[in-house]
C-alpha cells in the first residue's frame, strides 16, 4: 500500500499511459492536492484520491487510471 508519506512536493503525476496529469503541491488527508502552477492542471488546484495512486518511482506518482480519465474524476478545489 502506498504510504501518503511517500509523497513530496514537485513529484510528477501521470496517469498509467505515461500522460501528464500534473505536479503534487502536497498531500491533504486522503487526497493529492496538485499545484495549480502547471499547464497540465489548467491553472487551477485539483484533488485526486490516494486510492488512485499505483506506484511511486523514480520521483513520479503514477495513478492507476490514464491522464484522460484521472482528469475527468478529478476534483476541483474551491
Amino acid at each position: 500500500m502506498i504510504q501518503a508519506s511517500q509523497i513530496r512536493e514537485h513529484m510528477e503525476v501521470v496517469g498509467s499511459d505515461g500522460g501528464h496529469v500534473g505536479k503534487v503541491d502536497h498531500v491533504m488527508g486522503d487526497e493529492i492536492e496538485l499545484s495549480k502552477l502547471d499547464l497540465g492542471s489548467g491553472f487551477k488546484h485539483h484533488l485526486i484520491p490516494l486510492t488512485w495512486v499505483e506506484t511511486i518511482q523514480d520521483d513520479k506518482v503514477r495513478l492507476n487510471l490514464t491522464k484522460e480519465a484521472a482528469k475527468a474524476g478529478w476534483r476541483e478545489k474551491h
